[in-house]
């Protein structure tokens, strides 16, 4: 089944076309950094208005180096949330109607069950089920997943997503938007040990996430130092806020493997790029008797490719949507 997917959750604009959920014969993302980097994260009405501008060019760049024609297109793949919902609705939008003008079967697909679906377009030797972190700028949840379509949520954070606290400490030292990548890469100069940042746990056993506490601690902390602070500085606290955050992430999600006795970790998302996250991940990963797995970096931050996966394994059991469906806005609000 050749599937073209639509991905707009938020402020990249992809499409994608995937033959039989495995072989991917384009993706092409049109990002708005550059567009929201003034502004220090994403404004949802820009977002919008420019997923409108360049949502059917990106469309006919992924059917041109697929070398196909919509013609030849078996079934339409969308993103129907979680996330910005202006954003959700232009590539609805578009779905609808390319499904529709073609008589062919069309899906919403959940954004995070996307994310997950990423790691399977890798060769990775992953085993049902394994335990899944989708960690990024607006979500870090925690899954166990059975099927490709089958998952139920572990954890979730319960303030910020991690990848909104790497840009959040970013802006309140100026470094910049997005705050993911500077951090990281300042990370690597810097002495992870150098500041203590707090590691938020929560109850005993909790598999919820909580990082407005290490945020606060890092505002906290800058605001004592007084002043401008020198590059030194700089690198001290975003290498130690890199390390609480990978901390507190790595404990939790190995405590879910242990407590759900999955031999895998999947770690998806923009946040899955870091890496540190990536490093640590795999060492303590192998100490505890678990693989490991992430995807590749493009396959990591949001694209089309994994909406078209999570769409065909839908479209496979069955299920398909109508012309009545509706973007959400969070996970858990899932509409029909």
């Amino acid at each position: 089944m050749k599937v073209l997917a639509i991905e707009s959750s938020c402020d990249e604009t992809a499409a994608a076309v995937v033959v039989d959920g495995q072989e991917v014969l384009s993706s092409v993302v049109a990002s708005q950094v550059a567009l929201h980097s003034k502004y220090g994260g994403v404004v949802p009405e820009l977002a919008s208005r420019r997923h409108v501008e360049v949502i059917l060019p990106v469309i006919t760049e992924a059917l041109s180096r697929a070398g196909n024609d919509l013609q030849s297109i078996e079934a339409i793949a969308v993103t129907q949330g979680p996330g910005l919902v202006g954003s959700l609705l232009v590539g609805i939008g578009v779905a609808k109607s390319i499904a529709y003008v073609l008589k062919i079967p069309w899906v919403g697909v959940n954004h995070l069950q996307s994310h997950v679906s990423a790691i399977f377009l890798t060769p990775s030797l992953w085993r049902f089920p394994f335990t899944a972190l989708v960690v990024s700028g607006g979500h870090t949840s925690l899954f166990r997943v059975e099927s490709p379509t089958r998952m139920s949520l572990l954890g979730r954070t319960l303030d910020d997503a991690a990848g909104e606290a790497f840009d959040k400490v970013a802006k309140l030292m100026g470094l910049g938007y997005p705050g993911g990548e500077i951090i990281d890469r300042l990370g690597r100069e810097g002495d992870r040990n150098a500041i203590s940042f707090p590691r938020t746990m929560l109850e005993r056993d909790s598999l919820d996430f909580s990082f407005s506490g290490v945020k606060t601690a890092v505002l906290n902390y800058v605001k004592s130092l007084g002043g401008k602070l020198s590059p030194g500085q700089i690198r001290e606290i975003a290498a130690s806020f890199q390390e609480a955050i990978v901390d507190t992430l790595i404990t939790k999600v190995l405590r879910a493997a242990h407590r759900d006795s999955t031999q895998d970790v999947v770690v998806v998302g923009g946040v899955a790029c870091n890496s540190r996250l990536r490093e640590k991940f795999s060492q303590e990963g192998e100490s505890a008797g678990i693989m490991v797995h992430f995807p590749p970096p493009a396959l990591c931050t949001d694209n089309a490719a994994m909406v078209a996966v999570a769409g065909f394994h839908l479209l496979k059991e069955g299920l398909s949507s109508d012309l009545s469906l509706n973007a959400y806005s969070r996970f858990g609000k899932e509409r029909n």
